[in-house]
């Protein structure tokens, strides 16, 4: 049988050709500040920036980065953050979504995934995107994360995580779904799980507090028991510097990073970082302008490559 990993060491990104804010997404994204203390142009070349020296890091620490350039046309001011789009699976599997925001759906590029196959063998493309018109969302790896070893998906319920879609999603892959709610200090639904949440082999990042009810924190608990995962509990304040939006990934000597920002790192105690530095390397970027224009942060800039190699 395959050995299902948790992480891999190929990440797709996308360089940035019109970073910016977008009203649309923000109805919903708490993250999003249009400060106005810059210009378009200046936020545009800040972000693309900070996305080359992101990528030279990956780099250099040894993980494969597949950079695919945002188009001139259509205009997509969030494409920077692919993971929201599409997934790859280890068995061949592509499943793309449905997004919340109407200039998002434009991010979805078969140019891309067109590409891949030359590359990686592809054996199913399952389209969810069809639920757009229902006004049903389920936004990638930013309203789920996986525990791909052990067939778990975490997602907390948000507009744009639909628990039917969830549903949908884990009778296509064989996953068990994880349901709960989560709020900021404000009380308001936090929009992505991986905003408060990163997931790597042996241990988990989570806002505990951001989980109001007791039997859905119980339940996570449990979870993170019977899999093995030391829990490292972040507080509502670092989840505002990105401290939740981290990914694990691995270079090709199988040597693994939990990457973050460089904010979302300054943010860390001493004693979180040396529990974090127990089970893995930490990588770290600074992406101010993306984090604070676009709403995201590292975690959602790589999409996660797990398709098998031609």
């Amino acid at each position: 049988m395959q050995n299902i990993q948790q992480t891999t060491d190929t990440i797709l990104m996308v360089r940035p050709a019109h970073f910016g804010f977008n009203e649309e997404t923000a109805s919903n994204n708490a993250f999003q500040v249009n400060d106005q203390s810059l210009s378009a142009v200046e936020i545009q070349e800040k972000a693309k920036a900070e996305f080359d020296i992101f990528v030279a890091k990956l780099r250099a620490a040894g993980v494969n980065v597949i950079v695919v350039d945002d188009t001139a046309e259509p205009i997509t001011p969030d494409a920077v953050f692919p993971n929201n789009w599409v997934t790859f699976h280890q068995d061949g599997l592509i499943i793309t979504y449905p997004m919340y925001a109407s200039k998002r759906r434009l991010e979805r590029r078969e140019d891309v995934l067109n590409d891949l196959s030359g590359q990686f063998a592809i054996t199913n493309h399952v389209r969810m995107e069809g639920h757009e018109a229902q006004d049903k969302f389920l936004e990638g790896t930013g309203s789920m994360i996986l525990d791909r070893p052990n067939r778990l998906v975490y997602a907390c319920l948000s507009p744009r995580t639909d628990p039917e879609l969830l549903e949908e999603f884990s009778r296509i892959t064989g996953y068990t779904p994880v349901l709960f709610h989560a709020v900021d200090g404000q009380g308001q639904d936090i929009y992505h799980t991986n905003v408060m949440m990163a997931l790597g082999e042996t241990f988990v990042v989570i806002v505990m507090d951001s989980i109001r009810d007791a039997e859905d924190k119980s339940d996570l608990l449990s979870y993170f028991d019977a899999t093995g995962k030391e829990v490292i509990d972040l507080s509502l304040e670092q989840m505002l510097s990105f401290a939740g939006n981290m990914l694990q990934v691995r270079n090709t000597s199988g040597d693994t990073f939990l990457v973050m920002s460089t904010q979302a790192y300054e943010a860390l105690r001493p004693e979180q970082i040396a529990k974090i530095e127990k089970h893995t390397k930490i990588l770290h970027s600074p992406i101010k302008t993306i984090e604070t224009y676009g709403g995201g942060s590292a975690r959602c800039m790589m999409a996660e490559v797990f398709l098998p190699k031609i």
